[in-house]
């Protein structure tokens, strides 16, 4: 898939290591680093995708499809650069589309509670938000996305 330039395209390992590498510029001070699971790249590779233009990788899905057909987004991010073009939509759209494809029938996605940016994210593409108290363990809440597919969202 490609979209404003950037071609949407399954993730490999040297893309993985590149999102690492720049990891500040998708995350600024956070330290998601610990996320990042290679594991994920070589075992879902058809639905762990990376978006990337001339100047390397402007954002990045990763997430699986599990065996009750609900299609889970464990991180997604756009670089520094890349923010408010609409790349995330179309990220998510990309995945949805892969979900689909190996039966997903849903979506999914957690964040902190604390992460206002992702859950108006979420929210803007028809996601019911939940906070569900312990889901991280003792204390430790969390806002769990779901939505039907098909994902039907355009640029805002």
């Amino acid at each position: 898939m490609v979209v404003m330039g950037i071609r949407i395209a399954p993730a490999g390992v040297t893309d993985f290591h590149e999102v690492l590498t720049d990891h500040s510029r998708y995350w600024g001070e956070r330290d998601l680093r610990s996320l990042h699971l290679l594991a994920l790249v070589q075992e879902f590779g058809s639905t762990c995708l990376v978006a990337r233009a001339e100047d390397g990788i402007r954002g990045y899905i990763f997430g699986f499809v599990t065996p009750d057909g609900i299609g889970y987004v464990h991180l997604i991010a756009t670089r520094d650069d890349a923010r408010g073009t609409g790349l995330g939509r179309c990220l998510y759209r990309a995945f949805a589309e892969a979900a689909e494809r190996h039966g997903a029938r849903k979506l999914k996605a957690i964040t902190s509670v604390e992460n206002t940016g992702s859950i108006a994210f979420h929210r803007s593409l028809g996601f019911d938000t939940e906070i569900v108290d312990d889901y991280n363990g003792p204390g430790r809440a969390m806002a769990v996305f779901h939505r039907d597919l098909p994902l039907n969202v355009t640029r805002p």
